[in-house]
């Protein structure tokens, strides 16, 4: 058998699947969750183009993403970052598709599009020749892929396990990653690749909820757990290795990506009731919440960015920024042309007063969000398994 497991996972799979049926209830206000969406759409993209060597943050990859690209990423990054957004959106579009094939030309259009089809990378083709992965601290080689004569056989083997073994989505999505990724199957992308995949299974097993497609961010934050599992392969390719360990660390991982992402949507959903309160307390449109929220956290707006946001013409989006900044929300730094905005000197102040007895700083206002968020908050109860 091709990388074999143990797949006792009960526990893990009911909570997702209780997860699974409650976690859109909790969403707080219907105008959150298309940002709510987009901002894990960022930080997934963020963190799994990192992990290959992309040099991105999740503020660049939000700019890149909504037409705004900062100009101090390369024009071959960026290309990176839309490619793998576009591979993820991809997968979106094909999950309930009843005839998509889990199949060889499948995993090639997903790291064709991962590559954003760069030829010069082996966008779209097997590769040929020997492949190793490196560790990228000590440049030792820490695993031997399969020769690549055995590649094309061993695609098309992985995809018919797949497709046939009935697994709960959440093992079939750690399975095929850790075995795309062991096949190693292209000369770039397979790390990508994998983790599209896997967000596949996911999808095509109901999961549609974000916090259960998102595992990269997860992975983005806890790269040494993600290396450590991959262990399991040993030191060169072995179809009968035993991957549990893998499977195990995934699943689990799923399970506390979603818990965390349970409390971050509860959160986040109430800092964004308390910002359109505030602008709608000052006379100005609720639709600026857009650009508070990042600023809140740090990250700077800029014209063309917020407009996207708000899918507005550009004269509306600078006067919504010009009155923000009037009203001190939002502060303006650099010249007409390279004009971004950044927190003013009242937003902290303001939000605090909203919350009472809380410190004017961002630290002491999320802290005070999470509590109360995590108070209202009871994990999804016992509910039947699905079908």
């Amino acid at each position: 058998m091709l990388l074999p497991f143990d797949s006792d996972f009960a526990a893990q799979e009911d909570e997702l699947d209780r997860w699974a049926a409650t976690l859109d209830e909790r969403i707080l206000s219907r105008r959150w969750v298309g940002r709510l969406r987009r901002a894990l759409e960022a930080e997934a993209v963020a963190a799994s183009t990192s992990m290959e060597g992309v040099p991105v943050t999740v503020a660049d990859t939000l700019k890149i993403l909504a037409g705004d690209p900062p100009e101090q990423v390369a024009e071959r990054d960026r290309a990176l970052v839309l490619g793998y957004r576009d591979a993820m959106t991809y997968v979106q579009r094909r999950a309930d598709d009843g005839n998509l094939v889990w199949n060889r030309e499948l995993v090639v259009g997903v790291q064709d599009r991962v590559l954003a089809g760069a030829h010069g990378l082996g966008a779209g083709r097997l590769r040929e020749g020997a492949a190793w992965v490196q560790n990228d601290a000590t440049g030792a080689v820490v695993f031997e892929p399969p020769p690549s004569g055995d590649v094309p056989r061993l695609v098309d083997e992985v995809c018919a396990r797949v497709a046939d073994a009935g697994w709960h989505p959440a093992v079939q999505s750690a399975w095929v990653h850790l075995a795309t990724a062991a096949v190693h199957p292209f000369r770039d992308g397979n790390g990508r690749t994998a983790r599209v995949l896997a967000s596949l299974a996911m999808y095509r097993g109901g999961f549609r909820h974000p916090a259960f497609t998102s595992l990269e961010e997860w992975w983005g934050r806890n790269t040494h757990a993600y290396d450590d599992a991959f262990g399991c392969l040993g030191a060169r390719f072995d179809r009968g290795a035993d991957v549990t360990p893998f499977v195990r660390a995934h699943v689990e991982a799923q399970v506390l990506q979603v818990r965390a992402l349970a409390l971050r949507q509860r959160t986040d959903g109430r800092l964004w009731t308390l910002l359109e309160n505030l602008l709608h307390e000052l006379g100005l449109d609720e639709r600026l919440a857009n650009a508070l929220y990042d600023t809140f956290y740090g990250r700077d707006v800029t014209t063309g960015y917020y407009r996207d946001l708000i899918d507005a013409s550009q004269a509306t989006a600078r006067n919504d920024l010009a009155a923000a900044s009037a009203a001190g929300l939002v502060r303006a730094e650099g010249r007409t042309r390279g004009r971004r905005y950044v927190v003013g000197p009242r937003l902290y102040a303001l939000l605090a007063g909203e919350l009472g007895g809380v410190a004017a700083d961002p630290d002491a206002i999320a802290g005070e969000l999470v509590r109360r968020a995590a108070e209202s908050m009871e994990p999804p109860g016992s509910r039947p398994a699905r079908g």
